[in-house]
């Protein structure tokens, strides 16, 4: 049986030098998902990272057998 909560940690907290490493980690630990807030500092008065970043993390995010860890995403950005 499936069980009814997922846990998907932000990788804002994490160590953005090494963020491949930290997403391995995170899912390691045991994460369900993996969770990026995107602010693009006009809608909100924080810069975070956007589509590349993103796109060059979802090869990380994957299980150690390969199984690909689904990605959410939070836009806080201006249309």
């Amino acid at each position: 049986m499936s069980p009814t909560y997922r846990i998907a940690p932000s990788i804002l907290s994490a160590d953005f030098a090494r963020l491949g490493e930290e997403v391995r980690n995170v899912i390691a630990a045991g994460a369900d998902w993996i969770h990026f807030d995107v602010m693009d500092n006009h809608y909100v008065p924080n810069l975070t990272f956007g589509p590349m970043i993103c796109q060059a993390l979802k090869p990380h995010a994957v299980t150690p057998d390969g199984r690909p860890v689904p990605i959410d995403v939070h836009l806080m950005i201006q249309p």
